[in-house]
């Protein structure tokens, strides 16, 4: 689960992490208001989208030349004019995609008098299974361009759960940073607070891009972007407060609601399978056999009819889908109970698009039986392989 960096910045700093005084704002009026709040003279006003790259965004409601998504201002009247270009229009950046993401809440903070910018993530590195503290002199660029063009510039520094942040580790991030005397001593405290937030929240990710030092000799996060595990939510319910479901896609949404494990795709293959690593295999196979899954759905190891009738309809949803392969293969799960789904989804739906299905496992015959006499124009298949090529060869007939 994603939020917004108004919403991470208030929660690191309940954890002490140091952030300038900044406020949430949903109107125009309500960012003129809140920058009156701060000490000025220099505001920095934020769109809160959960996309990277908001500087260098584009809105598709203003011309080319219009600034991007973080507006730097040195009066209310320009807060005013920078909140009524973001509020209610369309950013696009590098990682929204070309359609981007419409701007319906602003961070109003206060600015900083910027020396240097720094790099700081944490993450769980999944080889060693502790929490890595990744951290670069390159602040302020994209971490994926640094780690291309000049990768000595990136220091990971693994934590063992078991000890926690020691000293040293605060001291390693210091000196991989440059940072001497004071200085260091921030660092190695904002560092142990970001590592007590990343525990205490269940996050899977904490990224400050950038962290910055001021020319006052101040150590501040910037920039803040936090996932959290959803696996773990269920021990946190302040932070599902927090969740903005206009920022999610409606499908994912949708499926988020039936414990569905669903991510949309760009291809034409709808998938509808029983186990990650499962639907992992067949995508593949799909593009090993010429075109491209549009989704990735599992529907889990105890799915009843419902959840297989939802899945149906969600994938259907998608008016790229040009054919739908279900491979499921039966353990907890029985093969009559998906096929019932099946059934029920595909007549609810009025289906008009191929369907192939495999099926293996507890209850197989049964659930063939129930496919071969639902009346319906299903293509039963005897594994994975024979599956893949006979829903590429249907959709190309169908084409």
């Amino acid at each position: 689960m994603n939020i917004h960096e108004y919403q991470a910045k208030e929660l690191l700093a309940k954890y002490g992490v140091p952030v300038p005084a900044g406020y949430a704002a949903m109107t125009v009026e309500e960012a003129v208001e809140v920058s009156k709040k701060l000490p000025g003279p220099l505001y920095v006003v934020k769109s809160q989208i959960h996309a990277g790259g908001r500087g260098k965004g584009k809105f598709k409601e203003l011309p080319p030349e219009a600034k991007g998504g973080v507006r730097l201002a040195w009066s209310e009247e320009e807060v005013r004019a920078a909140a009524t270009d973001m509020l209610g229009n369309t950013l696009v950046t590098i990682q929204t995609g070309e359609h981007g993401k419409q701007v319906n809440r602003l961070y109003v903070t206060d600015g900083a008098d910027i020396e240097k910018e720094f790099y700081l993530a944490l993450l769980v590195n999944r080889a060693t299974g502790r929490v890595s503290m990744v951290v670069s002199t390159e602040g302020g660029m994209d971490i994926e361009t640094v780690a291309h063009d000049t990768p000595e510039k990136i220091h990971a520094i693994d934590i063992d759960a078991a000890t926690g942040f020691m000293p040293h580790h605060g001291r390693s991030v210091a000196a991989a940073l440059g940072l001497t005397g004071d200085l260091a001593k921030q660092a190695a405290s904002t560092a142990s607070k970001l590592y007590d937030a990343f525990l205490g929240t269940d996050a899977e990710q904490i990224e400050i891009n950038p962290l910055a030092v001021t020319k006052q000799g101040q150590l501040l996060v910037l920039d803040a972007k936090v996932a959290f595990d959803g696996n773990a939510m269920f021990r946190h319910k302040d932070l599902m407060e927090l969740r903005d479901e206009s920022e999610e896609d409606p499908a994912e949404l949708e499926a988020s609601k039936y414990d569905l494990a669903y991510i949309k795709l760009d291809g034409d293959i709808g998938c509808m399978v029983n186990g990650a690593g499962l639907a992992m295999a067949t995508m593949d196979i799909i593009k090993l056999n010429g075109m491209f899954p549009a989704n990735f759905l599992d529907v889990g190891g105890g799915a009843n009819k419902a959840k297989v009738t939802a899945a149906f309809k969600i994938i259907l949803a998608d008016p790229n889908v040009k054919g739908i392969l279900v491979n499921i293969f039966g353990g907890i799960m029985k093969c009559d109970i998906i096929a019932e789904g099946i059934v029920a989804a595909a007549k609810e739906v009025n289906l008009s698009v191929p369907l192939v299905v495999r099926l293996e496992g507890t209850n197989v015959q049964q659930g063939k039986d129930i496919l071969a006499n639902s009346g319906l124009a299903i293509v039963p298949a005897n594994d994975l392989g024979d599956a893949a090529k006979k829903i590429v060869a249907e959709v190309q007939k169908a084409a």
